[in-house]
């Protein structure tokens, strides 16, 4: 009786890459297990057993020493061995299992209260028809009807779950949206920031130089804020790209109708006729875009680190009314000066070809713009009242 070998019931399930066996072994511990000590070294095996809360089986031919559960896998052997209670009783329990097919050397366990649920992986993706090289199953073996799959159902499991894998690959080279999300807003947070410092260093200058120097700073205006306007209207080419391929909800022909208008009285009108640098018309153009730019900039700038400071967004939605008006009068002035500086000088005037030789003078074009302007203040302030209707009008109707 000291020499029966006592075997477990196993219980056995499978998919593609991994086997799956379930020991019906209970209260196995994680602890060691050694042969049976002979004279002194019995009484040590026996009192380290019992420090240990534990007591050796009658009949064991192990105290303490080797690892139990002992799970091992050689030469495509699996070999299990574990002191627990089982069908007969707490005792020492073991089995071997010779698989159909090669399998990793690395079994994976994990010991629950009830059970042992080993897990080995297999050295090929394959469907087996059997788990052990006998073709004859062993009594103490049986399939795993609670983790059962067929080669069907197991390979659309295996479908899915490959499906799920490079899903998630994909949202890591991706980004998840709240990353997303919160890379957009933080670029954004910047473009408005530099915008915003930018069109902030331009007001304050003229509004300082204007209250030391009076009327004398209107007429080196261009000189001495020219630089940080050039870089402020080139940089608003962003704003128009980002609504264009939609990282903003702003519509495209109001962002691009104000781009284009500012640029060429900046680059074309003040830029390329010295004798309009010197003009004090200069100093409201550049005045009034900066103040416009500021309270926009400002509030855009809060609204992507989601701050609602009312006084701003009240100023962001209201002060477009008179300045936008006033900033295309002023515009207009530029170009109506400019007029006969440009048939003086005949810049960018030209004849056409023969035999028609009709000279096509700049100034037609600027008489031209000079309705566009008005047609864009049109658009722009129809888009911004909207803004402003969808802002207010809905509490006042609340209120009512």
């Amino acid at each position: 009786m000291e020499n029966q070998v006592l075997t477990p019931h196993v219980y056995w399930a499978q998919r593609h890459r991994e086997l799956y066996l379930r020991v019906e072994l209970s209260d196995v511990q994680g602890l060691t297990l050694l042969p049976r000590l002979e004279c002194s070294s019995v009484i040590i095996a026996h009192c380290s057993l019992e420090l240990l809360g534990l007591s050796s089986p009658p009949g064991s031919a192990y105290q303490v020493g080797l690892q139990n559960p002992a799970i091992s896998i050689t030469e495509n052997v699996l070999h299990f061995k574990a002191q627990g209670h089982g069908a007969k009783g707490d005792n020492v329990y073991e089995f071997h299992l010779e698989f159909l097919d090669l399998v990793k050397p690395e079994p994976v366990y994990k010991l629950t209260q009830r059970q042992v649920n080993i897990t080995v992986q297999k050295k090929v993706s394959q469907w087996w028809e059997r788990l052990t090289k006998q073709e004859k199953r062993p009594l103490f073996l049986a399939p795993d009807f609670d983790r059962w799959l067929d080669e069907s159902d197991a390979e659309m499991e295996l479908r899915a779950k490959e499906e799920e894998r490079l899903n998630k690959l994909r949202l890591e080279s991706e980004g998840s949206p709240e990353t997303l999300t919160n890379l957009r807003k933080g670029y954004l947070f910047m473009y408005n920031l530099v915008q915003f410092l930018g069109f902030s260093w331009i007001f304050v200058n003229l509004t300082v130089r204007f209250c030391i120097l009076g009327k004398e700073s209107f007429y080196d205006t261009f000189h001495t804020v020219a630089d940080m306007m050039y870089f402020c209207q080139m940089l608003a080419v962003v704003e128009t790209i980002n609504a264009a391929i939609g990282v903003t909800t702003s519509p495209v022909l109001p962002s691009l109708i104000q781009l284009l208008g500012r640029n060429f009285i900046l680059f074309i009108i003040f830029g390329t006729m010295e004798e309009m640098q010197n003009k004090a018309v200069v100093f409201f153009v550049f005045y009034l875009w900066s103040a416009i730019e500021i309270f926009r900039y400002s509030f855009y700038m809060l609204t992507c680190i989601d701050m609602d400071w009312k006084v701003l967004t009240w100023l962001r939605y209201t002060l477009w009314i008179p300045l936008y008006p006033l900033g295309c009068l002023a515009e207009a002035v530029s170009v109506i000066q400019s007029i006969p500086i440009f048939n003086e000088t005949g810049r960018f005037s030209f004849t056409l070809p023969y035999p028609v030789k009709i000279k096509v003078r700049f100034s037609f074009f600027l008489q031209i713009y000079l309705i566009m302007i008005f047609l864009g203040l049109y658009i722009n302030f129809r888009h911004l009242y909207k803004q402003r209707r969808r802002r207010y009008g809905q509490k006042k109707k609340k209120i009512h």
